[in-house]
Parts: structure tokens; sequence; C-alpha cells
């Protein structure tokens, strides 16, 4: 059977069945917390959350704009999160003479904690929707390009008018539904961030890449911060309570993180476009920087400390998107989706067959529903001959290296801050200013010969792509060779120093027009380009789809009422699920994994890297309860970005901690199925049994636990 005839089997075994199913499936979802599966709850666990349940597991989130969840776990502003969320601290905070990352660190005392670099939290306070208030900014007859602008300008004024940079307030207006809905997200912005503990590499990322993704799993995958206000520990209303006897196979339990991007609700033609050009593309690059980067870092331990966390992130990028590859080309997967949308599109084409008489307003959505798919289609098609033109200059991907990104912010804020709000680029936006300029002064240090290396691969992939004879590429590299080009910008470039970025960003274009600075006339040598395929990619791809999708919405809505959910967007949503083990080639894999088979592991490996524990495990041994549980799974919906997220029962208590998901989770991007994939944990009490009896950080714990 051919791969085609396979597909059109599967459409076919799935087609009935779709036509009578809600959107949500078992436990799926990213709910909204302005909008809980209410109905779902109470329906399969008879537990409805109210208000103030919400409320407190709302306000005890906190999202890591690193990227990554935490949440408040005490009363004195204590946050948890992943050992890889504040991987990029520790990083950062690490000198020649003490590398935290690898080694781990613990402050005894307040006086002890380490300001972190450059990291600001947020904090949800309200949610409110303003779909109206958008939307009545744009009318049909207006151009992409002006509709565009209008609805930018909207948006902007709404998160102006709600923000309050003096007291720390931060507001987003978040797209939902890809335009069908827009919610007015108001946070708390903290930026005194100091770390309170975090354990050594060897045992938070144990099994390393050769266990990612796997299960059974046995990491201690943890770090603490601590939100400081005013000079002293930040008192939060609102924090988790630890459970005493944390979970059981089969409990309700509940996740609140910041997934980072499902596509979902993606049409066919979309997720072609990815299976066939956006990942094998991705692919391609990330690749190219493991083994660029892998290379560089085994060289020596400064190398190793200097890009050891960047090395990870893209080893796991590269993982995750394997995995979504090969979702998308299972034709079973496929046939799914192909059965979702034909559902769709019948009821699109069937909704205003009935007998009576149509108003404007519903022939115009009918057709608006009905030609969305085409619309989609079309503008995938046009994105398949752009992506490389994006990639390469309107991300910056062919200039890699955080100097170029610093020249870029500089050359572009001289040219949007005397615009009026409504004309600026959306990231220069006057409610996004305050944390633009938090990350732009930020003193996090970066590594001259690390940054060189990335900027010259990144070069010779672009002269690689477009050809030495382009005319762009010969100024790019002006005469020289990728490499040496990169060390005569990095060596160069003054934009290195936040003194001087401050400086620049405040003396406005003059300043920046007067630097000479080599980075900054690089910026300025592909801006034109750059914004020119910005705005197209704006005009005649997003803003076509936007307009679509909002069409499917609004479908979707009358289809299935409450039972939908929109796609991630790295925004506070709330699932749910059980612990729950699960079968894989026949055999039986359990919920729950604990330190008698962490030291097993070890042992069956010879204790080599990856597997090999830090030395205070293998002295501390004895004093372990080695029954003690240290990971499980459930069925809990997650996706990169709700690592960090803690892991709740139905009281609101903290019984583990979200860190990763089986490599048969990766399809979540796309589709949700609860047979195997699994979200993996710390359990709350291997948290404890590690922090009290391992490490012998009895303060510490007992704040976790209240004592």
């Amino acid at each position: 059977m051919t791969v085609r005839s396979r597909f059109l089997a599967a459409v076919a075994a799935v087609g009935a069945l779709m036509t009578s199913l809600p959107t949500a499936h078992g436990d799926e979802g990213m709910w909204l917390f302005n909008a809980p599966p209410l109905t779902q709850l109470k329906a399969k666990y008879d537990f409805t959350p109210d208000a103030a349940w919400l409320e407190h597991v709302q306000k005890s989130s906190v999202r890591f704009n690193s990227g990554g969840s935490g949440s408040f776990v005490s009363k004195t502003g204590l946050v948890m999160t992943n050992h890889h969320v504040g991987a990029d601290d520790l990083q950062k905070l690490s000198t020649n003479e003490k590398n935290y990352l690898r080694d781990g660190f613990y402050a005894k005392t307040a006086a002890e904690e380490i300001a972190c670099k450059g990291l600001e939290l947020n904090v949800l306070q309200s949610i409110k929707v303003v779909t109206d208030e958008v939307t009545s900014a744009v009318t049909a007859e207006m151009a992409p390009a002006d509709a565009f602008k209008a609805r930018q300008a909207k948006i902007g004024a709404i998160e102006k008018a709600a923000a309050d940079p003096a007291k720390g307030i931060r507001a987003d207006v978040v797209t939902l539904f890809a335009g069908g809905q827009y919610h007015l997200y108001v946070s708390k912005k903290y930026t005194d961030i100091r770390l309170v503990f975090a354990p050594e590499k060897g045992i938070a990322f144990f099994g390393g890449d050769a266990d990612n993704f796997e299960y059974p799993r046995y990491d201690l995958d943890i770090c603490f911060f601590r939100v400081y206000d005013g000079g002293k520990p930040l008192a939060p209303e609102h924090f988790l309570k630890w459970s005493e006897a944390g979970s059981k196979e089969g409990e309700l339990i509940f996740v609140s993180g910041h997934p980072g991007r499902t596509t979902r609700q993606n049409t066919i033609a979309e997720l072609e476009y990815q299976r066939d050009t956006g990942y094998p593309y991705l692919l391609t690059r990330l690749n190219r920087l493991e083994v660029l980067i892998n290379s560089w870092v085994q060289r020596s331990e400064a190398n190793r400390q200097k890009g050891e966390e960047e090395l990870f992130g893209i080893q796991n990028s590269r993982k995750a998107r394997i995995g979504g590859l090969a979702g998308l080309l299972d034709p079973a997967l496929m046939g799914r989706k192909a059965a979702e949308e034909q559902r769709l599109r019948k009821f699109a084409e069937d909704r205003y067959s009935e007998e009576g008489r149509k108003t404007d307003a519903e022939e115009a959505s009918r057709k608006a529903a009905v030609t969305a798919f085409d619309t989609i289609a079309a503008a995938e098609k046009l994105r398949a001959t752009l992506v490389k033109d994006a990639a390469f200059y309107a991300n910056g991907s062919a200039f890699n290296t955080a100097y170029f990104g610093f020249a870029r912010t500089l050359l572009r804020a001289g040219d949007e801050k005397p615009k009026p709000a409504a004309e600026r680029l959306p990231e220069f936006g006057d409610a996004k200013a305050q944390s633009l300029e938090f990350a732009l002064f930020s003193d996090a240090p970066h590594y001259d010969d690390f940054e060189t290396l990335k900027l010259a691969d990144s070069l010779t992939m672009l002269a690689g792509h477009y050809g030495l004879a382009d005319p762009l590429v010969t100024k790019v590299l002006a005469g020289k060779s990728p490499r040496d080009r990169a060390f005569e910008l990095v060596s160069g470039t003054k934009v290195k120093d936040p003194a001087v970025r401050k400086k620049l960003y405040e003396g406005g274009k003059t300043a920046v027009d007067a630097a000479n600075d080599p980075m900054i006339e690089l910026a300025k040598l592909v801006d034109a380009k750059s914004r020119e395929i910005r705005k197209e990619f704006e005009t005649k791809i997003d803003e076509p789809k936007r307009a679509a999708y909002a069409a499917l919405a609004k479908a979707r809505y009358q289809m299935d009422g409450d039972k939908t959910y929109p796609d991630a967007t790295f925004t506070l949503r709330l699932s749910y699920g059980t612990v729950k083990g699960y079968q894989e080639n026949g055999q039986a894999v359990p919920a729950f994994t604990d330190f008698a088979g962490l030291y097993e592991r070890s042992k069956s490996q010879g204790n080599k890297d990856p597997f090999e524990l830090p030395k205070r495990w293998e002295e501390k041994k004895a004093k372990l309860d080695l029954k003690t549980p240290l990971n499980f799974v459930s069925t809990a919906d997650i996706i990169g970005g709700n690592s960090g997220s803690p892991v709740i029962n139905a009281k609101g208590e903290v019984v583990g901690l979200i860190f990763d998901g089986n490599i048969q989770s990766l399809v979540l991007d796309f589709i949700y199925d609860a047979t195997e994939a699994r979200a993996l944990s710390v359990d709350s009490r291997g948290i404890v049994e590690s922090l009290r009896k391992v490490y012998e950080v009895t303060a510490l714990a007992d704040e976790l636990q209240g004592k």
C-alpha cells in the first residue's frame, strides 16, 4: 500500500467517528483561565474549580520571559522552576572559579542569594476580552497593509492604556484562535530575581541527550529563585502549598504554565508546509549549529562553560523537531487531522444551507469560512518561497550573534521611537518599552570568541545560499572571508558594552548614526531588505491568514461551543489529567520511578557520562529512602514552555514539577493523543528527600513544606 493510499484509508477510517466528536478529546486542552473546562471536569472527575481556586492558581503561577514557567511556593517569594529553565541564568552568573551550571549552587543566607542578570518574571493579574475593540479598527474595504497597520495601532493603544511602567504593570494583547479573539493580559513584572538553589547538572539532566524525551527517567530537574520587591523578599498574596502525601496513580492533577506554541487548529495546507518545507529547513539549521557548537565546547572547559547551555537548547530543539516531523509524516495522524478539517468544512458549507432567509452578515460569515481554506493554502505556497529570505534577513539568522541583535535594536529604536505610536513596529510600542530596555541594558555576559564562531558560520551559510556574486552578500562580507569578517565585526563593535548601548539608545537616531560602529553599519546595510521581507510576510501571508483563521474560529465556536480552546501562545493555561503509566511495544511502563531505579540506571551504564552520578549522590546513598518516587508521568496536555510548571492536586497543593514530555508527546504540537503521550514531572516527595538527605539544605526544605 502506498503512503497516499494509507493516508486515504486513515481518513476514511477516522472520518465517520470525527463527525460526531467535539474538538477536545479525553484530557485534552490548554485552557484559558477565563474559560476553564468546567463542564468536562465535572462530567469526568466530578470536580469543579471555583473562581477563588482559579484566581489562586493563576496568581501563584509565574512566567519566565527567558522561556519557561514557574510558581510561587512560599510566603517569602520563593519561585520553583526547572534547572534547564534556570540554566541560562546559572551560566550567566558563573565565573572562571565557580561553574554553577555544572556544580550547582545554594545560598545559605539571604545575603548569599545572587542577583540574576536580565531576568524578568511576569505574574498574570487579569484578563479582559478586547476582541470587539481590536476588530472594530479594521474594515472589510481595507487593503491588507492598512488592516495590519490599523490593528497594530489599536493594540498598541489598548496596551498603553493598561500598562503602568512605574508600578511594574505590563500589558499585552494576546492573539487567540489566530485572530478570532484578542485578550488583554495585564501582568505584574519583577526584575529583581535572585538565585537560591540549583543541583548539579549531572543529576538535573541525568541521562543527557540519550534519555532526553524518553521514559523512565531519573532527573532532579529543579531550580529555585527568590523574587525581591523594593529590596526585600516579596510576600506574595498567592503561593502554592506543598503536598505532604504527593500524588498517586489515577489521581486528578492540574498543570498551570505557559505552553509555547501549538498548531492544532492549523489547516492541512499549513501542516503540509511544515512537513515539506518548514521543519526540514529548520532541522538543517539545527543540525549545523549542533555540530559547530558541540565541536567547540569539547575543545576546553572554558569553551564548555560558555556554550554548554546554548548547545543544550539546540539539541533539545533538534530532537523535538525530529519527533514533530515524524508525526507529520504519520498517515494516521494526518488522517485524523484531515478528518477534523473535513468536519469543519462540512459544517461551514452546511451551516446556512437550511431553508429560510439569510442575513447579509450570516452569508458573509459563511463565505469567509468556506473560502478560508483556499486563502490559507495560497498563503502557505507564498510562504514556502519566502521562508529562507525571512530566516536569513528578517529574523537575522544570517547574523547569528547577540551583538547584531543589539545593533539592530538600537538602529530601529532610533528610527521607530520618534514615530507616532500607531506607525511603529509593534516591539517598539509604549507598553513594551520597559521590557525592551531592561533586556537591552542587561549586563549579562557575552563572549567574543563564541560570538565570532557563530557569526562566521552564519555568514558562511548566507554566502552558500545566495552565492558570493549576490550584491548584498558582497557588501556584507566586504571583501573578506566569513571568518575574517566575523572577527572584524565582533572585535570592533562597542555595542557589547551595556553602557554604550544605553547611551546610544537614549541619544536616538543622531547618536546611532554617528556611532561609526561596524555592527550597527552591518545592521544598516541589511535593514531595508529585512524590513521589506518582514512587510511582505505580514501583509501577504500573516494578514490573509489572520482573517481566514478568524472566520474558521467563528465557525468552530458555532460548531463546538465551549468544547474548544485556542492554540498555545506562551500565555498562562490550565491543563489537567491523571497520573498514569502506559504501554510501549507491548510492555507496561510504570507511572513512577524511584531513587532505587536511579542508582540501578547509573550502574547499568557503568556510571559514565551522561549516567555518572555527582559525587555527593554516591556518598549520601545510604541516607536515602530508595523507594521514594523521583519522577512520574501523567496525561496532562503540555508542550514546550510548560517546563517548570507546577503540578498540583485538586486542593491546589504541589505534587510535582513538569520538566519534559516523552518521545510520543512530541506530536502534541499538532494533535492530542493520550495513548502513549505523557508529561514528565519531578515528584514533590523526591524533591524534599533530595534537599534534606543529599544536599542537607534543611532551611529550604522547611520553607517549601511550610515548617
